[in-house]
């Protein structure tokens, strides 16, 4: 209990800066999805609380997920109704929990740290990029979507162009004037008077972003903003219309074949980028915590089951808000749970205040988020660890900038591989050249593990041993050689003898 308080001061100003990125993010990708808007509040929610609450990650925070916003979109289509869809959410959910029970999770495990490190930064740069138009007023393409091809028909490259044909001069104020808020806070105030630390700076900047909004409403002063640059919660009039935005499942879709299809799409997909996330935030961690992937899959099961249930769309840990929650201090899971309760308070109790939010100020402090996970200072020290890091680190980023998150990570991957499998072909064996011109010797000592990709250089290597030669095969390291390797060396022995070439085997056994 000592603790958690402790962490409280941490933890509760990072659940509002998280709070605020969350509620537009939420309500963008359920437009994006096709689905009613209350779903992404509804899954803030439910990923907020539940999943928190479930997890053993002290920095991730779940929610709505921009990677599945194209799936929902089209999956609504194929079932023809959202109900149907809320079934296939709910296995989909099922599916996630078996994963966890059979111990998947321990896939994240086997990202090289060039590809995740790749991954953040590349979410940076395309948070900064898709904000831009958020900051200047053009809010045409959804605040969630985060695709390189947009919904539009734009792409994060044309939309800042086409941006400059929509300027508006009053979120261009609102947005300058948060970005300074949080640079002074960050940059001077906090670290001249610990009164600072004790306030939050992005809830200032946000705070002054609404302030102008309504003076700019009350024309005070000369400028305004269109319903698009602010946020837009659905208001209920009344408890009971509040409680009528939950919805229900169509249970009748159960046995519909489409369903589970759909539902083992969700699963596969949500789980992927959720143990991306994980692998990421702990990568971000300043305690170095390792959260437990089997654990994560199981508590994403259970929100996606409950999300399912009553109305909200499917969710992931997510890196933008988890990166949110880490950049501003978050301690421990509280922070993640807090954040979830801030949604459903602020839902019920002052969504009209929400909606006095502009989409600008909200840009300013995720530019700040976007530049911490894209230093530039992270490029040098990629750059440093040599080429076979540099390449896949630059490769995902430029992949996840020109596709999405998936399929940069997938590029990423493919360099990745390369200079493993290059390293691997390379390395099989080491050579020391012994004797003298008339009794050469060749000492040929073999790698811990020699695959049939080894097979190439092996037998290239043995055709160059000169006639006459003393050849000794050391193979007491290996651990595992391929049979395509052992019949090499097999045949090799073989036409050795017309070559006047003498083979001895140390620690390996060949049939004959």
């Amino acid at each position: 209990m000592k603790n958690i308080f402790e962490n409280l001061k941490h933890d509760l100003p990072a659940s509002i800066v998280v709070f605020f990125v969350a509620v537009p993010l939420c309500l963008g990708i359920a437009l994006a999805s096709g689905a009613p808007l209350f779903a992404g509040i509804i899954a803030g929610i439910v990923g907020g609380i539940v999943v928190g609450g479930a997890s053993g990650s002290a920095l991730g925070v779940s929610g709505p997920a921009a990677g599945l916003a194209v799936i929902v979109f089209s999956a609504i289509a194929t079932l023809g109704s959202w109900e149907a869809f809320l079934m296939a959410v709910v296995i989909a959910g099922i599916i996630q929990i078996i994963l966890g029970f059979l111990k998947l999770g321990t896939i994240a495990y086997y990202f090289p740290n060039s590809v995740i490190k790749g991954m953040l930064s590349g979410i940076g740069l395309l948070i900064i990029l898709k904000q831009i138009p958020h900051a200047f007023g053009y809010d045409k393409d959804y605040e969630g979507d985060m695709g390189f091809n947009q919904p539009d028909g734009e792409n994060t490259f044309s939309e800042i162009l086409k941006m400059t044909d929509f300027i508006n001069p009053g979120a261009i104020i609102i947005a300058a004037t948060a970005l300074f808020i949080l640079i002074l806070w960050d940059q001077v105030l906090m670290k001249k008077h610990k009164i600072f630390s004790m306030i939050n700076g992005p809830l200032v900047a946000v705070s002054s972003g609404i302030i102008l909004n309504i003076l700019f409403q009350n024309n005070i002063l000369p400028f305004s903003l269109t319903e698009k640059q602010i946020v837009q919660v659905p208001v209920s009039t009344s408890f009971s219309s509040f409680i009528g935005q939950f919805t229900m499942p169509d249970f009748s879709h159960f046995t519909n074949i489409n369903v589970y299809t759909i539902a083992i799409v969700l699963a596969i997909v949500a789980s992927l980028e959720t143990l991306l996330s994980v692998e990421a935030t702990d990568k971000l961690d300043p305690f170095k915590r390792v959260t437990p992937t089997n654990r994560e899959l199981k508590a994403q099961g259970i929100g996606n089951i409950i999300s399912g249930l009553i109305g909200g769309l499917p969710l992931t840990q997510v890196i933008v808000r988890s990166s949110a929650n880490i950049s501003f201090g978050g301690r421990t899971k509280m922070s993640a749970i807090i954040h979830g309760v801030l949604i459903l308070i602020s839902a019920i109790f002052i969504p009209r205040i929400l909606n006095l939010i502009p989409l600008a100020s909200l840009a300013s402090v995720l530019f700040v988020v976007g530049y911490k996970l894209a230093k530039p200072s992270l490029f040098k020290q990629a750059y440093k660890l040599g080429w076979e890091q540099f390449i896949p680190f630059i490769a995902t980023i430029v992949g996840i900038l020109l596709t999405d998150l998936l399929k940069g990570i997938a590029i990423g991957m493919g360099f990745a591989i390369f200079y493993l499998l290059r390293n691997n072909f390379r390395n099989p064996f080491y050579v020391w050249k012994n004797g003298d011109k008339q009794t050469p010797k060749r000492i040929v000592t073999l790698s811990e593990e020699v695959s049939f990709l080894n097979k190439g250089s092996i037998l290239q290597m043995l055709n160059h041993v000169p006639e006459g030669c003393h050849v000794i095969i050391d193979g007491t390291k290996s651990k595992f050689i391929h049979y395509d390797v052992m019949e090499i060396i097999k045949n090799f022995m073989t036409s050795a003898k017309t070559k006047n070439i003498t083979v001895e085997l140390q620690g390996l056994e060949i049939d004959k």
